[in-house]
């Protein structure tokens, strides 16, 4: 399936990244999404314009939401989720989140997500997710340290999960980014959920 180009002008183009396709293949990515989460993705057409957006991650100045679908039910509606996040020593594929006091967290990294969860099924919870940091696998690593990894997540899932008919990867889709363009204007940028995530909201209903 082919990458969909939301917005273009001579400095950036933002698209709209199928599952499936691998971030690190578009030339001047200013961020990355999983290989199999979906949604926006923001990529610098030059130098000067990706070294401007690169700050602004690391500045934490763009703001980025996420519809995910978790197993089981949040106990809060909403809330922020605070840990440090480094490389699991069980499985190196994997991040695994720490207590900010845990004596083991010398080379983590603090990972900040905020949620809120926007409707329940029988036996998940649909949620918008909203990075703060920018971790490897931060929303998949948050919500499996809550006990309720993402339908779908066969790196994060736990052992008796599961699965849903019709979802062959993570539940985990970029809606939203919010970013000043190099010109200097706020801009927003949206994507739906694509298709195949809307067909297993359909079933499970």
């Amino acid at each position: 399936m082919e990458e969909r180009i939301i917005f273009e002008n001579e400095n950036t183009l933002v698209i709209d990244k199928p599952a499936g396709k691998n971030s690190d293949d578009f030339e001047g990515r200013a961020h990355r999404l999983d290989k199999d989460t979906s949604g926006v993705l923001l990529i610098a057409k030059n130098k000067k314009a990706l070294d401007y957006y690169q700050s602004q991650f690391k500045n934490r100045q763009i703001e980025k939401k996420y519809i995910a679908l978790v197993t089981g039910h949040i106990k809060n509606s909403s809330g922020e989720i605070r840990t440090m996040l480094g490389r699991s020593p069980s499985d190196r594929r994997r991040q695994k989140a720490y207590l900010l006091n845990d004596p083991n967290i010398e080379n983590k990294r603090e990972a900040i997500t905020k949620y809120k969860v926007l409707k329940n099924f029988e036996n998940y919870d649909l949620i918008e997710a909203e990075p703060l940091t920018g971790r490897k696998h931060q929303i998949r690593a948050h919500f499996t340290y809550l006990d309720h990894p993402l339908a779908g997540d066969k790196l994060y899932k736990f052992k008796n999960q599961k699965t849903l008919e019709g979802l062959d990867r993570q539940f985990l889709h970029a809606t939203y980014l919010k970013v000043t363009l190099l010109e200097g204007e706020e801009t927003e940028f949206q994507s739906e959920l694509p298709e195949d995530l809307n067909k297993v909201l359909e079933k499970i209903k």
